[in-house]
């Protein structure tokens, strides 16, 4: 799973909310529970945002010590690798639908990260890209 670091700095009565990776993520709250809260649902909607737009979508840097994270479900960054790795190999959803044999309806849903998708679909279309999909419990 990816853990992207998060920033939270005191801005008067709340507190402010930043991503390094991701700079479209600001949110706040009043305390850090709250923040932290408000944290993973403005990253789900800033990578919404990459998916729309059709733009990779950053790694996460490394935590500085101490520093806190928001997880990343698995589903998601499995979406995450799909897209990127389309994007880096120029591969259109209507070209990856015709090499695992579906539509580019499918492939649209399996890089659409509101929509459900089987873990299985998106190591099918991984692997037409010479790609494997590796779940480690560490």
């Amino acid at each position: 799973m990816r853990a992207y670091p998060v920033n939270l700095r005191k801005d008067g009565k709340f507190i402010l909310v930043t991503f390094p990776d991701i700079p479209e993520a600001v949110t706040q709250g009043r305390d850090r529970t709250e923040a932290l809260k408000a944290a993973k649902d403005v990253l789900e909607t800033a990578m919404d945002v990459y998916f729309d737009e059709r733009r990779p979508v950053p790694a996460p840097s490394q935590p500085r010590r101490g520093q806190p994270v928001v997880e990343v479900p698995a589903s998601l960054s499995a979406k995450i690798l799909l897209l990127n790795e389309m994007l880096h190999q120029n591969v259109r959803p209507a070209e990856l639908a015709r090499r695992i044999g579906t539509s580019p309806q499918v492939v649209n849903r399996l890089t659409n990260i509101r929509h459900t998708s089987q873990i299985d679909g998106i190591d099918t279309a991984l692997r037409a890209l010479g790609k494997r999909l590796i779940v480690d419990a560490a």
